[in-house]
């Protein structure tokens, strides 16, 4: 806040902490421009923390013939493989396929895929014979089955990434703050953005800030500011909502993630072991309101449900359900009315505004850092900003490591690991698990307060530690022991420590059914 106050001109002022405002961010600070970034709620809260967890080119883009958007997607695909590989690895898919058509056809795309990626490439599509895919899907249904084409694709924690590019921004000399909404634009005579005002949810405190250049990078939420600069803007992204739904891994037993390219309604979805659970998902399906906390419509859960069952021998039932969240996808407004997703552009969008605001929107997790060197390139190219290159392409993301111990938890911290285990040695009563269901420690609740900005329990069992987003029960279980240690590491009295429980639990009903 003290930094705030001081600087008197910022080069850039970024609004949204999600994978796009982050990427824009680590883009700005790191080419030497004095950047800030203002988030609403805390980093990943919105979409950033609710995706299939998947580091894709996007098979479904290429049948629909998006080739330039897969290209980029592969090429950012294998750059996060070499930048962050502490949080970013190979996962095996197989998709099923019940006619010899299918596997043709199938194999032959995902050969395409691998050719496309070239030196990027990670390993080389496969047939399967039927009995090949029953042994590496143990779970799946045998009648009809003719065989699978097996191939590889990248998967990650999201959230994780984003806490790290929070970081690695930091490193750079850049400011970031999490709960520090923008209320206003501020602008000169002649009409043009010069700076925000914002407000410290916490103290309440108003800030205003003074920049060259104010980048709207809010996904969803970008209309708002917008019209914080001309009422009368047209939207820009109209939202659209996948659910996704968790279950215990025994549903699909082994390491291979299993890909049903073509449900009943043309949609995919995916089945992926996540952190040890199942992640099912998505849906896509067009809404009208944005919301941090969308709901999941019961005939979305059915649906995922429902085509889950026609794949696994074990049916699925909404009671094996031990998580469910939505998050909803900023895609690119339609000049015509459609009630079709597929007719919506998923490739990101630059605006400009005679104003000066720059807007970005739309993309994937998987292209961030391509969408955050667009738009700091946009802001060189109408004079916003002097002159510097891009230094991200081989930017190494904050916890870089190369360890190949894979099954300890504590390497998604990546070379953090070693500094929160000196904190057990330090105070061995942080070595004690959180609950026998997770591997986690009381050492990572108060890591997350001291490094990575964690101010509510909210933020600890949803972003930091992920339990909200795999079993929403064991999350409300866990709340009074994370607040309790929050407040010792905050320094809160037992009031705050009461409003956490109460706000946190009320928030996780929302991910039981």
């Amino acid at each position: 806040m003290q930094q705030l106050q001081q600087e008197g001109l910022w080069d850039v002022v970024v609004i949204g902490g999600g994978a796009t405002g982050l990427g824009i961010a680590v883009d700005a600070a790191s080419r030497g421009y004095k950047t800030v970034l203002l988030e609403q709620a805390d980093f990943a809260k919105g979409t950033s923390s609710r995706s299939t967890k998947l580091v894709h080119g996007g098979v479904r883009y290429l049948a629909q013939g998006h080739i330039k958007l897969v290209l980029e997607a592969l090429r950012e695909r294998g750059r996060l493989l070499q930048n962050a590989p502490h949080l970013v690895n190979v996962q095996s898919f197989i998709i099923p396929t019940y006619s010899w058509w299918d596997r043709l056809v199938y194999g032959f795309g995902l050969t395409v895929y691998d050719w496309m990626a070239g030196k990027l490439r990670l390993r080389s599509t496969t047939f399967l014979s039927a009995q090949e895919t029953a042994q590496q899907l143990p779970n799946i249904k045998p009648k009809g089955l003719t065989g699978g084409v097996q191939y590889f694709d990248g998967q990650f924690d999201d959230t994780r990434l984003a806490i790290n590019l929070a970081q690695t921004c930091a490193e750079q000399d850049g400011v970031l703050l999490n709960y520090m909404p923008v209320v206003n634009l501020l602008k000169d005579g002649h009409g043009k953005v010069v700076g925000v005002q914002a407000k410290d949810l916490e103290s309440g405190q108003h800030y205003s800030l003074q920049a060259k250049t104010v980048i709207n990078a809010t996904g969803v939420f970008v209309n708002s500011i917008l019209h914080m600069d001309a009422p009368a803007q047209a939207p820009l992204v109209r939202p659209s909502q996948g659910v996704h739904v968790v279950l215990d891994q025994s549903f699909l037993k082994g390491e291979n993630a299993l890909m049903i390219p073509k449900t009943s309604d043309g949609r995919v979805l995916f089945m992926v072991p996540w952190h040890g659970y199942l992640l099912v998902g998505t849906t896509d399906t067009l809404v009208n309101e944005t919301s941090l906390e969308p709901q999941a419509q019961e005939q979305e859960i059915d649906f995922i449900l429902e085509t889950a069952s026609h794949y696994l021998t074990r049916t699925p039932s909404r009671a094996d359900v031990l998580s469910v969240f939505a998050g909803q996808r900023p895609l690119a407004a339609p000049t015509v009315h459609t009630h079709k997703t597929k007719e919506i552009s998923r490739s990101h969008s630059l605006l400009v505004a005679s104003s000066g605001l720059i807007t970005v929107t739309g993309g994937k997790w998987t292209t961030y850092r391509q969408m955050a060197e667009d738009t700091i390139d946009l802001a060189i190219f109408h004079g916003l900003l002097p002159s510097a290159a891009c230094r991200t392409a081989q930017l190494k993301i904050h916890g870089y490591t190369l360890d190949e111990n894979s099954t300890d938890p504590l390497n998604i911290y990546g070379t953090d690991k070693a500094r929160i285990l000196a904190l057990v040695q330090q105070f061995q009563d942080l070595g004690q698990p959180l609950h026998p269901k997770f591997p986690h420690i009381a050492a990572q609740v108060v890591w997350a307060v001291q490094h990575e900005m964690a101010r509510t329990v909210e933020d600890v069992l949803a972003r930091r530690l992920r339990v909200l987003f795999l079993d929403a029960r064991t999350a409300q279980e866990l709340a009074p022991k994370v607040a309790a240690l929050m407040a010792s590491t905050l320094g809160k009295d037992a009031s705050w420590e009461e409003i956490q429980i109460k706000q946190f639990q009320a928030l996780a009903r929302q991910y039981v059914l």
